[in-house]
């Protein structure tokens, strides 16, 4: 084999081994990245749900509000409407 020949293979060997470094590094990162992805949308689910109960909550807390305002207007009305007469 040619020296010239031996050199580039000695190139290509380094550029190879770096590369493959370079791509099991990026491998491990991505990994760890996916796993904080989950526990990110994990945590999103649980703020989802807790807000779903919130609001459940306060759904049923604004009909007998709302019942109530429907009725202090008619009281007020009834009330304006005797002072009319």
């Amino acid at each position: 084999m040619s020296p010239a020949a031996e050199i580039l293979v000695v190139i290509l060997s380094i550029f190879l081994a770096f590369f493959l470094a370079l791509g099991i590094t990026l491998a491990i990162y991505l990994i760890k990245l996916t796993r904080d992805i989950r526990e990110v949308t994990k945590s999103a689910g649980r703020t989802v749900s807790h807000l779903e109960a919130a609001v459940g909550g306060m759904s049923k807390l604004a009909q007998p509000l709302f019942l109530l305002e429907l009725a202090t207007k008619f009281m007020k009305r009834f009330k304006n409407f005797k002072k009319g007469k």
